[in-house]
């Protein structure tokens, strides 16, 4: 047999292997699921924003037939979140209420109509406290407290410095402090929010279906909250339509589903309206930030000093790990020497934010790189050559202690400015457009888990059996992102095998091993450095089996296409379906296991926070966005974006464009036009028609460019690629606005009546200064 000639899987644009059931509709996401003869489940909501619960009685919700359950606070005694250091909310409200939205109680009946009959004859009374809707009243000196223990309402406070800061200022040839507000967004992902429990009274098991992106942490919530064995809870993750941070904790309809299910002894479905699925909400925070930063003539960074506000909603969700990603991602990106940092997340009466994607960094970034650019402009520098004299040398450490051991941001910057032609362009475009640069960076994971356990970061699970398919169970939940799909390519490359002889099996905790789940874009660079190495401990198995039957070492033994032979030996080999029957033939069906876990010198300072920004590898991006201004009435339109992405390997180069050109998308959204809007706590955007997200009439041509500059730790060398580049658009089209119209705004997102007061405001301004001339 003369082997063909291999094909190598990692690096080549490979379809999503969840692809065609997607695009044929054929995918089943936890909504579509046969329900059967499922009870229907609904949430009674406070109408109050901020107020203790004086009277809650279901006895005639509890006697109309029909209903087989109504459970309220007094059902779970446990609190929940994500962080174990900051669990302080219940799935039904317990004696207070602190949003106008927040679950007070929940029925299960035979069908709709009588759920909704029910929900209407629960009598509920509630003694209305102050509610507060702004970070500045929440934290006023007479404000009542939200939580007890929590004083001026504010759920953490940070404050760090590194280096000499006021030092690093007085060193500066130019200082500047500016202000910059940012809207709180959402994550508008189409799927809404959906879950379907079933409890089995005669064994006392749990098993549920739902939307999550963190199957092992709404395991962990559901055992703690349902006061069960873990072993007697099931949870599966069925497909997914979009995750975005806005499923990665457990959500209050998921413990609400399996308590109803518990209450009913059967099976509940719970499908949130869309307006249910914003007030569940976990988006990103408004956030207020001051930044000061100081400059040489030449443009290199002296000193940076930030403070930040965020107004984090109800609860503490990921609220600390939040306020504190925001600071130390500060550093990381640039050559900084001195940095202080000021971070306050407070509470306010709104639905809780919580992880949204590029988690912590977005606004912060945002202000960074607008600051920076209205600074060269000052000094007379060119953008891109501010950006060059700072960057950093890999490998290194900041000066927080981050591990920085591959960058290609100085590729990716050559790269942005060849193709968007800036050197030709920039200052030669028409009245009304301009061009905005600006640059960004992501972890690859957290270094630390949300849950210490002492296991690995990740496991990945091969079965060969007498078909001689390969079967890869992961834990890591696939949510549209590819993971699962990367996951088969790293097992074929490591083999030598076709990927289509790969199946992977995700989000099923009765198959398949636990994983932390799908969020600060770790699952690239965990798992897959989990399925190599149990790819590796398959190939030595085969390798073995392959050797005995061609009576050869197995150091000289190899697999190219499918095929083993002995190297610079006889031509006599074996096909893959031989050797895997006579490695099976010796011990029976073949089970690996492949683990990774964060190298200590990846896991952060000693600082406190320190394991906060902490990870293996930073993704690095840069984006030149082009854009016109209608002087008339404010509109903004973005004509193109040329993007540069730093992935240290692009294992599928077609799924790393498509996050990438997503991440752009996202990003645009934020700067154009997305915000939640509140009165008195009721949120008036909780439609799709009322929250604008950018159509395909506004979005433009995203040209994307890979960079690849191979993280020594990284599967294959690779680094995320789902995240980083979203928080380097809205200061992008930003800085391209000004170079349009010659206004630097300071808001987000950048709406046309934003847009228009501005140019209004300047013309007033000229007037008064034609009319002070003239007198």
């Amino acid at each position: 047999m003369t082997p063909p000639k291999a094909r190598r899987a990692a690096g080549t644009r490979v379809p999503l292997v969840d692809g065609i059931e997607k695009v044929t509709g054929r995918a089943l996401f936890t909504a579509d699921l046969a329900a059967g003869d499922a009870l229907v489940g609904r949430i009674l909501r406070s109408a109050a924003s901020h107020g203790v619960i004086t009277r809650l009685d279901i006895s005639r919700a509890l006697a109309l037939p029909g209903v087989e359950a109504v459970i309220t606070g007094e059902d779970c005694r446990h609190p929940y979140g994500v962080l174990p250091i900051a669990m302080n909310e219940f799935p039904l409200a317990r004696g207070k209420v602190r949003y106008r939205g927040e679950p007070i109680a929940a029925v299960a009946a035979r069908d709709a109509a009588t759920a909704e009959k029910a929900l209407a004859l629960i009598a509920v009374e509630i003694e209305p406290l102050p509610a507060y809707y702004t970070a500045e009243a929440a934290r006023d000196a007479g404000a009542v407290l939200l939580h007890e223990g929590k004083p001026g309402n504010i759920e953490r406070e940070v404050h760090h410095a590194f280096g000499d800061p006021a030092a690093g200022f007085a060193a500066a040839d130019l200082v500047c402090e500016e202000r910059f507000h940012c809207a709180e967004v959402n994550h508008a992902q189409m799927e809404p929010h959906a879950a379907l429990a079933e409890y089995d009274d005669a064994r006392g098991q749990l098993t549920l279906h739902t939307v999550s992106q963190v199957p092992y942490y709404t395991h962990l919530h559901l055992a703690r909250c349902l006061e069960m064995d873990a072993s007697r809870i099931r949870v599966v993750k069925p497909f997914v339509g979009g995750g975005f941070g806005s499923r990665t904790e457990a959500l209050n309809f998921e413990l609400i589903a399996a308590l109803l299910a518990r209450a009913a002894r059967g099976r509940v479905r719970m499908a949130l309206s869309r307006e249910e699925t914003f007030i569940t909400h976990r988006g990103r925070p408004e956030t207020d930030i001051r930044l000061k930063l100081g400059l040489r003539k030449d443009g290199r960074i002296t000193a940076c000093a930030c403070e930040v506000v965020m107004r984090g909603g109800a609860y503490a969700g990921y609220g600390i790990v939040t306020i504190l990603y925001a600071g130390a991602l500060l550093h990381g990106i640039y050559d900084i020497p001195a940095v202080s940092y000021d971070g306050y997340r407070v509470y306010a009466n709104l639905p809780p934010c919580g992880a949204m994607r590029g988690h912590g960094t977005v606004d912060v970034r945002h202000a960074f790189e607008c600051l920076l650019d209205r600074m060269a402009r000052r000094l007379s520098l060119d953008p891109f050559a501010v950006r060059r004299v700072n960057l950093l040398q890999a490998p290194t450490r900041t000066p927080n202690d981050l591990l920085v051991n591959s960058y290609g941001l100085e590729e990716c910057l050559a790269k942005v400015e060849a193709a968007s032609g800036w050197r030709q362009r920039k200052g030669r475009l028409p009245p009304g457009r301009g061009l905005g640069l600006a640059c960004s960076h992501y972890v690859s994971g957290a270094a630390k888990p949300v849950h210490w356990t002492g296991e690995p970061h990740a496991v990945v699970a091969l079965r060969l059996d007498f078909d001689g398919a390969v079967t890869a169970l992961t834990g890591a939940p696939e949510i549209g992102q590819g993971s699962s799909t990367m996951v088969a390519i790293a097992v074929a490359e490591v083999l030598g095998i076709d990927i289509g002889r790969i199946r992977v099996v995700a989000g099923d905790s009765a198959i398949t091993p636990k994983d932390n789940g799908a969020y600060s874009s770790r699952i690239t660079f965990m798992v897959g450095n989990a399925a190599i190495d149990a790819a590796r401990r398959l190939r030595d198995v085969l390798i073995q089996a392959a050797a005995g039957k061609l009576e050869a070492r197995p150091e000289d033994v190899a697999c190219e296409g499918e095929v083993f032979s002995v190297r610079g030996g006889a031509q006599s080999s074996l096909a893959f379906a031989e050797v895997a029957k006579a490695a099976i033939a010796i011990d029976g069906p073949i089970t690996v296991k492949g683990t990774f876990t964060t190298p200590p010198e990846a896991q952060g300072g000693r600082h406190k926070g320190g394991a906060v920004g902490s990870t293996m590898g930073f993704s690095y991006a840069a984006q030149v966005v082009e854009a016109s201004v209608d002087s008339d009435t404010g509109e903004i339109r973005v004509e193109k974006v040329w993007a540069a992405h730093d992935c240290g390997f692009a294992i599928n180069p077609l799924a790393v464009e498509g996050q990438v050109q997503g991440s752009v998308w996202m990003g645009m959204g934020q700067a154009l036009s997305e915000e939640t809007r509140y009165v008195e706590g009721l949120p008036v955007h909780a439609s799709l028609l009322e929250y604008r997200v950018p159509t395909i009439a506004e979005s433009p041509d995203i040209e994307v460019a890979i960079v690849e500059s191979n993280d020594p730790l990284g599967p294959f060398g690779a680094k995320e690629a789902g995240e980083g580049a979203l928080s380097g658009f809205p200061p992008a089209l930003v800085n391209a606005v000004a170079d349009a119209i010659g206004i630097d705004l300071d808001e987000l997102p950048l709406t046309p009546d934003r847009v228009l007061e501005a140019l209004v405001e300047r013309r007033r301004r000229a007037r008064l200064a034609e009319t002070r001339r003239a007198s």
